[in-house]
């Protein structure tokens, strides 16, 4: 029963990761195509990021009041009407607007409401001994669907004319596919049970016992994160598109294979962490991820840029599943709920503002300042947890 109640989470997984796979690449296509400036899609991006982190907040203050199927079902309502709205509206402050209250993911990873909510469950679902595995099939699914939505991304350039509609119409027909993917994920969502809770945990409360522990986190994940919003795949694709001058198409076959080196890197995370423990592989696989960041930055090339891109993300999402597993290994039960929503928060909240100083430097140049600044940050916050949580690395 818990297996295939895990199952149904991975499924609606997936279908949300397919649709940010795709909306994280149009979006900059889609607002340029709409005759908006790289500084306001960095403030549209920054917008998604800014109500994904205060949603996030709400979701961590009172989630234990709800039952956590109640609160993703609530989560997908919102996913309806960001495509309806991505879908139909075309002017800049009414989208802002969109943008804010909705769940636009700008990345390629999870940055929503739904993220620590689908922890929470996950790891009441699982048993202890399998938690890390069961995280890391959770992101191999995400990892998978979302590089198959970034193939996807190219469908516009050859749907317009087959079709025989305008291209903004094509972009927007593929908003309206991601609100019928929140529809799909509402269904999927009401197979799993009302309240997860194994016999052995207790109900959910806010944090007390791990309350300095998480807080510590969530400073550190800050600093990441807000290293990670310079280089969200929305930004990410921008600077290619500046840069290099790529199609949609173009692009979307190259954060396919970005997907799929990070979604198998997962699996050997897994196997790193059961000989090392959980703290030294977020580091010493996140650390060498940073150092290529910036040597994107100096690529000669398309050629090499790809390259190191590729080989980038074989490496800098090793920390996902680890990262997630040790939150919850170092909180008691019944504080997990909690403890995911508030270490979340920074991946929305901290990273708001980047998107947009992203956005004014590739305004300014096409130079990969945002890359650079952004390893350099994310370097910081490895050393950073090596010192203050080496004394934890036994944790598995």
């Amino acid at each position: 029963m818990t297996a295939r109640d895990i199952r149904w989470l991975l499924i609606a997984r997936g279908s949300r990761a397919f649709g940010d796979g795709f909306v994280s690449l149009l979006l900059p296509v889609y607002l340029l195509t709409l005759g908006f400036t790289p500084s306001e899609v960095g403030i549209i991006a920054t917008g998604t990021l800014l109500g994904s982190g205060v949603l996030t907040v709400l979701a961590g203050l009172h989630a234990h009041r709800f039952h956590l199927r109640t609160l993703l079902l609530a989560a997908t309502t919102l996913t309806i009407a960001t495509g309806a709205g991505f879908a139909t509206i075309t002017s800049f402050w009414p989208l802002l607007v969109v943008s804010i209250v909705g769940t636009l993911n700008p990345s390629s990873g999870d940055v929503s409401v739904f993220l620590p909510l689908e922890h929470a469950m996950l790891a009441k679902l699982a048993p202890d001994r399998q938690r890390t595995g069961w995280f890391a099939r959770y992101s191999l699914v995400g990892a998978l669907l979302a590089a198959a939505g970034a193939l996807a991304a190219g469908a516009p350039e050859w749907l317009a004319p087959l079709a025989q509609v305008p291209p903004l119409r094509a972009l927007q027909a593929m908003f309206a596919l991601y609100a019928c993917l929140g529809l799909l994920s509402a269904a999927v969502y009401r197979r799993l049970p009302r309240d997860p809770s194994r016999a052995a945990d207790r109900r959910a409360v806010p944090l007390r016992q791990a309350k300095r522990t998480v807080y510590t986190l969530a400073a550190l994940f800050s600093l990441d994160a807000l290293g990670g919003g310079l280089i969200v795949q929305s930004m990410l694709a921008l600077w290619l598109f500046e840069r290099y001058q790529l199609s949609i198409a173009t692009a979307g076959v190259i954060f396919f294979w970005t997907g799929v080196f990070s979604a198998f890197s997962y699996l050997v995370a897994v196997k790193i962490a059961d000989r090392i423990g959980l703290v030294y592989t977020m580091v010493f696989t996140h650390l060498p991820s940073s150092v290529l960041l910036i040597l994107v930055a100096f690529a000669p090339g398309l050629g090499w840029a790809i390259a190191l891109l590729l080989l980038r993300s074989a490496l800098s999402q090793m920390d996902v599943p680890t990262r997630s597993s040790f939150v919850m290994a170092v909180v008691p039960p019944e504080e997990r709920a909690a403890a995911a929503s508030v270490t979340s928060v920074p991946r929305s909240l901290a990273s708001a503002v980047s998107p947009m100083v992203a956005g004014y430097l590739l305004g300014a140049s096409t130079f990969g300042w945002p890359l650079i600044i952004a390893g350099g940050l994310k370097i910081t916050y490895d050393l950073l947890l090596l010192r203050l949580f080496r004394r934890l690395s036994h944790a598995r």
